[in-house]
């Protein structure tokens, strides 16, 4: 009896029917022609680079010892020691700068486009959720290689927690495992990061891909309507996007190798602290307000940012009005947003 008999015996299933099923819902899945557009694969990206998240994250941990004593050696011996290891870590700490760049153009393109509007608002909501859940998982992940920078940024970072109001300080001492970083902060960024945020973002990314099925694509105005199907012409895309990104990741590596730093000393504070890139807009704009009005404004922003697919139908009953102060809106944030990056990177 051959293998192909013996698993028929052992799985009776309907392998024609189960092939029909398969190309009716991916191979012949229809696919708007707008998404012949390279640009339009802002989409696929943050989730191939997700996929490489986890596969790193995954073999980093067979090193990686959560613990003060341990956790910068363990890097080191990562870094320095295992084969491929600063390969395996490069690919790690590269891949999650690209996924936020990669969610922030997806974002600017859905916003642009109007694709939030009706019925995808929701869609729109777990979008933003997604990306706030990457940049927790950055910032979990940073804490993780316990040099000095990622120490006092983990304090600075979680100092700004105090300042919001009510629960603030019970978010600060859930955080931290106490009142200071110790070592009960490592080991529970060490759970947030393994433990936590993998089943949330899974669970948000399978809700906000199958929201996407149930209402398909969203088809911007001005392209030719009609439709093509996912295979070979959008799967080979996704293939080529999935190795180029694999080598801009490796050239990055290569490079710009991850570095060390020095160990975390508690006792010593580093005269310039800086959070990563990705959070310089909230730190600069931080730093020019009171901390108080600074935490409010920026959770309102966050507030609106949910919320705006519900919002913009309210600023005009007229449709042409209401894409022109979306597109100021957007603009304006795209502005600040770089503009303060910007003056973060070049002040001292």
């Amino acid at each position: 009896m051959s293998v192909k008999n013996w698993l028929k015996e052992r799985f009776p299933i309907d392998y024609a029917k189960f092939i029909e099923i398969n190309e009716n819902i991916f191979m012949k899945e229809p696919i708007p022609n707008h998404l012949k557009k390279w640009y339009y694969c802002t989409g696929a990206t943050p989730l191939i680079l997700l996929a490489l998240q986890i596969v790193t994250g995954i073999l980093l941990t067979f090193y990686f010892m959560p613990s003060p004593e341990m956790a910068y050696e363990s890097v080191r011996h990562i870094t320095q020691d295992v084969r491929l290891g600063f390969w395996v870590r490069g690919l790690h700490r590269w891949g999650s700068n690209l996924m936020i760049i990669a969610l922030l153009l997806h974002m600017t393109r859905v916003f642009f486009t109007a694709s939030y509007q009706k019925p995808r608002e929701i869609n729109w909501m777990i979008g933003v959720i997604l990306f706030f859940l990457t940049l927790t998982f950055s910032f979990t992940g940073y804490a993780l290689t316990y040099n000095q920078l990622s120490y006092w940024a983990t304090t600075v970072g979680t100092n700004m927690f105090d300042a919001v109001p009510v629960i603030g300080h019970s978010i600060l001492v859930f955080m931290r495992g106490g009142e200071e970083v110790t070592a009960n902060t490592l080991t529970r960024f060490f759970t947030f990061h393994v433990g936590m945020l993998p089943p949330l973002i899974i669970l948000f990314l399978a809700m906000h891909i199958i929201i996407l099925r149930i209402h398909g694509v969203s088809e911007p105005e001005g392209y030719e309507k009609g439709y093509y199907s996912f295979y070979p012409h959008h799967f080979y895309k996704i293939i080529i996007i999935t190795l180029f990104v694999l080598c801009v990741l490796s050239t990055l590596t290569i490079i710009y190798p991850p570095g060390l730093g020095t160990p975390a000393d508690p006792t010593v504070t580093p005269t310039h602290i800086k959070p990563e890139w990705y959070f310089f807009p909230t730190y600069r704009f931080l730093k020019l307000v009171p901390l108080n009005i600074g935490i409010i404004v920026s959770g309102l922003f966050v507030v609106g940012m949910i919320f705006w697919p519900f919002i913009e139908p309210m600023l005009s009953k007229n449709k042409s009005t209401r894409t022109k102060i979306a597109w100021v809106v957007g603009a304006m944030v795209i502005i600040l947003t770089v503009g303060l990056s910007v003056w973060e990177t070049v002040v001292a």
